[in-house]
């Protein structure tokens, strides 16, 4: 990390309990401004790939390598190649630009501890293929896939979601939710598959057990899913490598088989998330963020389709303060989760001075914050109102990166009166940094039942039933 001047922009709207928030928006703002006040600036193009032949280009310019302020141009390089890495998602970045720069970005991948554990998830976990940082001036030509998905409202069907704290079933008949239910669990830390298996079987056949027949399962789970397989996934971190690779991976493809071959889809709960924004608001362009126990995302194009992008918000910076908090899985500074999450709220307790046991949950930490919202405490209510300071200037950053009209907010974090002050402090940011922004954009937040039952109808709408 740096510590200069020019990527530790204070923001003007200042998080009550964050003094030493350093927004990725702002940094990017000003470092874009300077570089172009140069009378040389030096163009970089980055390319990312993915197996299927996706590519995605982002074009930026830097300082000249003789400015006195081209010591932060590989700073800023490696911010934002890690934003593009965790949004889009590639095995293999194409850098054209100062070779110097392109070796240590190698060097970054190669050596350092958070650069390896993106190459490693980049690499082999998701894509299959070595992770490799190629230094060209032949640069392959972008290709993009959209799809679309979901929608199918036909038959009797069931709707799942996996979180780390609770699991949802839910049994849909026609796109009306006749059934549903939450059970908490605790799936992290359980090495063993077949426990997996069996807690993820019960909710299904509970929900079954109210429809006539099931012609389709869809689900949503905090992960990376390519053809329902799991490539990574939060949810089954305690499962040994071997268990992994020999049953994980291919576990939803055994629940499918266990229900007789059915149409059976499984996705990223942020793009569940987002397809429930687009169904509910009837228009597309949504953007969708929940705040659970991590941080999921996810993207309903202009168009009404999803892309192949990763959409792992969670790992990707907003903060560029060189003593932001850690994210416990990378080891990298700044990431979403430690922002928009449950895993926020708990970090910020004893800032506000809210005393909690240091082994209680996060889940019973996030109630406890909630009961003393709903009693008025200023405490709490500090807690939501940096959360939203860190939302504005987040969602600012985002839209450098997707084109979206609707912000749709979930997660348990923005249940209650607390989700309110959120989207109060993010308006705050977004009308006095970002102005033209914020003539652009909504924040939507569904109610109880719209969460409930909407994200149920979006999950169980993904697999098409098959015409006989």
């Amino acid at each position: 990390m740096t510590d200069d001047a020019l990527m530790q922009q204070p923001p003007r709207v200042k998080p009550p309990l964050d003094a030493a928030f350093r927004p990725a928006a702002l940094a990017r703002r000003v470092f874009a401004a300077q570089v172009a006040a140069t009378r040389h600036p030096v163009a970089v193009r980055l390319a990312l790939e993915q197996a299927d032949g996706s590519v995605f280009h982002f074009d930026a310019q830097i300082f000249p390598e003789d400015a006195a302020e081209s010591a932060t141009n590989f700073f800023y390089l490696e911010r934002l190649l890690k934003f593009l890495l965790w949004s889009r998602g590639g095995f293999r970045v194409y850098f054209d630009g100062p070779a110097a720069l392109g070796r240590q970005l190698q060097k970054h991948f190669l050596e350092t501890a958070t650069g390896k554990f993106d190459a490693n998830i980049m690499g082999e976990r998701i894509y299959g293929r070595p992770f490799e940082v190629v230094v060209t001036q032949d640069i392959p030509a972008a290709r993009a896939n959209t799809t679309p998905l979901g929608r199918h409202l036909d038959g009797c069907r069931i709707g799942f979601d996996l979180g780390a704290s609770d699991r949802k079933s839910a049994a849909v008949m026609n796109g009306q939710v006749v059934f549903s239910e939450e059970t908490v669990w605790n799936p992290v830390p359980q090495s063993d598959p077949q426990w997996h298996f069996d807690q993820i079987m019960d909710s299904l056949k509970k929900a079954a057990r109210h429809l006539p027949r099931v012609d389709a399962i869809g689900g949503s789970s905090a992960g990376v899913y390519v053809n329902n397989r799991v490539r990574v996934a939060s949810l089954f971190r305690g499962v040994p490598a071997p268990g992994f690779a020999g049953r994980v991976t291919d576990l939803f493809l055994e629940v499918q088989a266990a229900w007789g071959g059915i149409p059976f889809a499984v996705v990223n709960d942020g793009e569940v998330t987002a397809l429930a924004g687009s169904m509910a608001l009837g228009d597309n362009a949504v953007l969708g963020i929940a705040m659970g126990s991590s941080q999921a995302a996810g993207f309903v194009t202009p168009d009404g389709n999803i892309t192949s992008w990763l959409n792992e918000l969670a790992f990707a910076p907003i903060d560029y303060n060189p003593s932001a908090p850690v994210d416990e899985w990378s080891g990298d500074r700044g990431c979403g989760v430690q922002y928009f999450s449950q895993q926020c709220v708990g970090r910020l307790m004893a800032r506000a001075g809210i005393e909690a046991p240091a082994d209680e949950p996060l889940p019973e930490k996030l109630k406890r914050v909630q009961q003393l919202m709903e009693q008025g405490d200023a405490r709490a209510e500090k807690i939501y109102d940096t959360i939203g300071v860190f939302l504005g200037y987040g969602v600012a950053h985002y839209a450098d990166f997707y084109n979206f009209k609707h912000v749709l907010l979930l997660g348990r974090v923005t249940t209650g009166r607390g989700g309110e002050v959120i989207v109060r402090r993010a308006w705050e940011v977004l009308q006095r940094e970002f102005p033209d922004l914020a003539q652009k954009i909504t924040f939507d937040m569904p109610d109880e039942k719209e969460k409930r039952h909407g994200q149920a109808i979006a999950a169980a709408s993904l697999p098409a039933i098959n015409e006989a």
